[in-house]
């Protein structure tokens, strides 16, 4: 665990919140993600005292990399799946001061915005930075979908590509969240700014939603320093189909 902000997953149920941070944990190896889920019986709900717990080992573990409260931009970003959830942590946080210091609240959806903070703070963003990423989840697709359809002799001028290739998808299950993630990632040590089929290629969520499957044509395309070199590496990526083929 190399990254200054962890993430703890609240859920309702056991169950979807080890998913949900496995989940994130994949998308992001150095990022240290806890899920905490069902109530005081191990059933359905959720558990004040496990959140206080699990927010308390959290910070130790930060603490002790140096990545702690004490670090610049380091702390805890929290997401909630439902509203029992989302009221529980917050009153986590308002029953002791020293948690709501180093630890804060997402209103975001509860798997994309874990992945994409997960993604935000594997790149060394502070905590603002990640929750922030988190909570603009919350209105990406509604944005792509305005994006790629734009009203007629309303579209926005980009600018021309300087390199440029079309690529298809060879893995059975396409562009999802880890194919996705790896992209990004890539594409964040770029130099250049690069899109797929008309969206941020940097971002996870904004290449999952474009629901790419097995055999869909992609327009990769850059601008930049490094432009050509850019396509050609993502394009590679694309081509070999992340291992799943």
């Amino acid at each position: 665990m190399t990254a200054r902000v962890a993430l703890i997953l609240v859920s309702h149920s056991a169950e979807l919140a080890r998913g949900a941070a496995e989940l994130a944990g994949q998308m992001a190896p150095d990022v240290l993600v806890r899920g905490v889920g069902g109530g005081p019986d191990g059933g359905l709900g959720t558990s004040l005292d496990a959140i206080q717990k699990t927010l308390e080992e959290v910070l130790a573990v930060l603490a002790d990399a140096g990545a702690g409260a004490g670090a610049a931009g380091g702390g805890v970003v929290v997401l909630g799946d439902l509203g029992s959830s989302v009221l529980t942590v917050e009153a986590a946080l308002e029953l002791d001061d020293t948690l709501a210091e180093h630890a804060v609240l997402a209103r975001a959806p509860f798997v994309e915005g874990a992945v994409a903070a997960a993604v935000t703070a594997h790149g060394g963003a502070d905590r603002d930075a990640v929750l922030a990423s988190a909570n603009a989840a919350v209105g990406m697709f509604a944005a792509l979908e305005t994006a790629q359809s734009p009203a007629a002799g309303d579209a926005p001028s980009a600018p021309a590509a300087e390199g440029s290739r079309t690529v298809t998808v060879r893995n059975p299950l396409g562009l999802h969240a880890r194919p996705a993630a790896l992209v990004s990632r890539k594409v964040a040590e770029l130099g250049a700014s690069v899109t797929i089929d008309g969206v941020d290629a940097s971002s996870v969520l904004q290449l999952m939603a474009l629901g790419a499957t097995q055999g869909r044509e992609l327009r990769v395309e850059a601008t930049g320093d490094g432009a050509a070199e850019a396509v050609t590496t993502v394009v590679e990526m694309i081509e070999s189909g992340f291992g799943e083929v």
